[in-house]
């Protein structure tokens, strides 16, 4: 367990300095950390299955300006881990790794608040032209994102996977049933939050365009995708052919016998 614990706390660390230090690549995601926390556990249809159900409900989280999302990759990593860990597969997953992701979220405040001071030790070291130091100012805040992580996801598998697995086996199987119906309702739940962003006047005859694909002509989700991303050039082809055909009917030299005087330019 000391292995799987230390490898599924670098999976966390990796995916926390998603956008950091790596650039974005969706390392945080749940569909990545579930796949690699697969890999660990020997389990990887678990893991792929579990990260795509909670992909759905932390697809449409995202941290604008100063606030602080769930922490999505503690939550994904624990609950993925968790959940394969007690053989009872996404009801655990989802039960868990939504309040996991709220409560580790106190923590990624916590190191933000720390990293403030570090970024003014920076500018100081920047006054004073201490290279060195401003290099090192940069490098503490990943590190400390790292280990805000890294140590709670390798504390909980080490030491509370049996505890937290034998408390799961207890629990009834009526109510294991109603967290796996509450977790079907979930990624609803994401999918709103997502159109709540996206939803637009402009756009709702295309959401409604896939609705009915589905619900009618029974689509799946990737040949709709296929679907949509070929009307999606279409239009944009029509879209760019009109603009090219109404800037080339106003020709170069039409405007050439026009005084200052008529030229209006309101």
């Amino acid at each position: 367990m000391l292995i799987d614990a230390l490898m599924l706390g670098i999976v966390a660390g990796i995916g926390i300095l998603d956008g950091r230090i790596f650039g974005v690549m969706m390392l945080e995601r749940p569909l990545v950390t579930g796949l690699l926390v697969g890999l660990v556990l020997g389990d990887v249809k678990s893991g792929i299955m579990i990260g795509a159900q909670l992909e759905l409900i932390w697809m449409g989280i995202a941290g604008i300006g100063a606030s602080t999302p769930p922490d999505v990759v503690t939550g994904g990593v624990l609950g993925t881990a968790f959940a394969i860990l007690s053989g009872h597969g996404v009801a655990v997953a989802l039960a868990l790794a939504v309040p996991i992701a709220v409560l580790a979220q106190s923590l990624g405040v916590l190191v933000r608040i720390m990293n403030g001071y570090f970024l003014h030790k920076a500018d100081k070291y920047a006054e004073d032209a201490n290279f060195r130091g401003v290099t090192l100012m940069m490098w503490v805040p990943p590190i400390l994102f790292f280990l805000s992580v890294f140590l709670p996801t390798f504390l909980a598998i080490l030491m509370g996977a049996k505890e937290v697995t034998a408390l799961i086996n207890a629990v009834p199987k009526t109510i294991l049933d109603g967290l796996t119906i509450a977790g079907n309702l979930l990624p609803a739940i994401g999918f709103a939050l997502l159109l709540d962003m996206l939803f637009s006047k402009k756009m709702v005859v295309f959401f409604f365009l896939g609705f009915l694909a589905a619900s009618y002509l029974k689509l799946d989700i990737t040949a709709i995708a296929l679907f949509g991303t070929c009307l999606a050039i279409i239009i944009y082809v029509v879209m760019n052919r009109d603009e090219k055909s109404s800037n080339t009917q106003a020709g170069p030299n039409d405007f050439d016998n026009l005084t200052e005087g008529e030229i209006d330019f309101e």
